[in-house]
């Protein structure tokens, strides 16, 4: 016996993997619902390779009442509207947006990291997804952590187009191709030009210079990890379609050398170690698009501090930065609390 699930925002780069992925791994529906705005209403969306498609329906008069849950990539602005009236009517909302991830009562899960923290879903019966680069640096970070307590974090994104959605996607080509022929590249969804170029400026400027892509990693590790971790992030845009790229450097409280590192990397789950220390044994961007492991590499030891790590971190962030932790959330959202047969 399976659920009656909703995808909400199907027909963006997002929700297409959260459907992709359901389908993927099987997850257990009896029925599914595919919901975007109204200019999209009528138009058919493929369930994955499973052959099924799907009408799109009008979120704005879609009722949720009787299903059992909702992914949601529809952004905050819609969220804030369709997120509570699915909830109320007993829905549990699966969010992919910012809106409530520092929101006190309700849970920012990682499954791989911090499972038990769903168990608080019932207060607003919404659950929030975590920002894509914070995904794949707490599952890389969860290991060690437990092992040795990290103190303080320094890391730096090398963040693909396709995190700022189609239009990112759509800008990157377009300005390759301009280039390529002799035309004007003019920078639209970016501040400047993302071909053959790197931006040091994701989402915006707060006070103290950060902007609000590196306070979300901040705020996010402490409330997924630990909050006495301290942290500091540089994100960049580079110009990569899919999958972003962390180093990260860790100082710890306790010993612990690479090599002990790697043992527990390579044993953790939902991550693959691929650290050869050789011309190729790392992995990069595109070789992890499509994959649902978070990627370490090139874990070595720090001698600048008295214990410390840095390693290279790589994920497909559609997938684990987005649809499949969405859908990996939904999964443990069954085994715990909706359990059907």
């Amino acid at each position: 016996m399976g659920y009656r699930v909703v995808v909400a925002g199907a027909t963006g780069n997002v929700g297409r993997e959260m459907l992709n992925i359901l389908a993927e791994r099987e997850f257990p529906i009896d029925e599914l619902a595919v919901l975007a705005s109204a200019r999209s209403q009528g138009d058919e969306i493929d369930f994955g390779e499973t052959g099924k498609k799907y009408k799109v329906q009008n979120i704005d008069n879609f009722d949720f009442t009787g299903w059992d849950m909702a992914l949601f990539a529809i952004g905050s602005d819609a969220t804030k509207i369709h997120a509570p009236r699915a909830a109320a009517a007993g829905c549990v909302v699966i969010d992919n947006s910012s809106l409530y991830r520092m929101d006190p009562d309700v849970p920012l899960i990682v499954p791989e990291v911090n499972p038990d923290a769903i168990d608080g879903y019932k207060v607003r019966n919404i659950i929030a997804n975590p920002n894509c680069s914070t995904a794949q640096m707490v599952v890389a970070l969860k290991p060690i952590h437990d092992a040795a307590t990290i103190k303080r974090v320094v890391v730096a994104t090398y963040q693909s187009v396709s995190g700022a959605g189609k239009a990112g996607m759509d800008e990157l080509f377009e300005q390759s191709r301009n280039i390529f022929v002799g035309d004007s590249v003019e920078p639209h969804k970016f501040t400047k030009q993302i071909a053959f170029n790197v931006i040091p400026h994701i989402d915006s400027f707060l006070d103290d210079g950060s902007t609000k892509e590196e306070w979300k990693m901040v705020a996010e590790t402490k409330k997924i990890l630990d909050p006495k971790i301290k942290l500091t992030a540089t994100c960049v845009r580079v110009p990569v379609f899919v999958g972003h790229s962390e180093a990260i450097n860790i100082e710890m409280e306790n010993e612990l050398s690479a090599e002990d590192a790697q043992k527990l990397l390579r044993e953790a789950p939902g991550i693959m170690l691929v650290d050869k220390r050789e011309d190729g044994g790392y992995v990069t961007p595109i070789e992890c698009v499509g994959d649902y492991a978070t990627f370490i590499s090139r874990v070595r030891d720090d001698s600048t501090v008295e214990n410390g790590l840095s390693l290279w971190c790589v994920s497909d962030n559609l997938r684990k930065g987005a649809a499949l932790n969405a859908v990996q959330i939904a999964e443990l959202l069954g085994r715990r609390h909706l359990k059907k047969g």
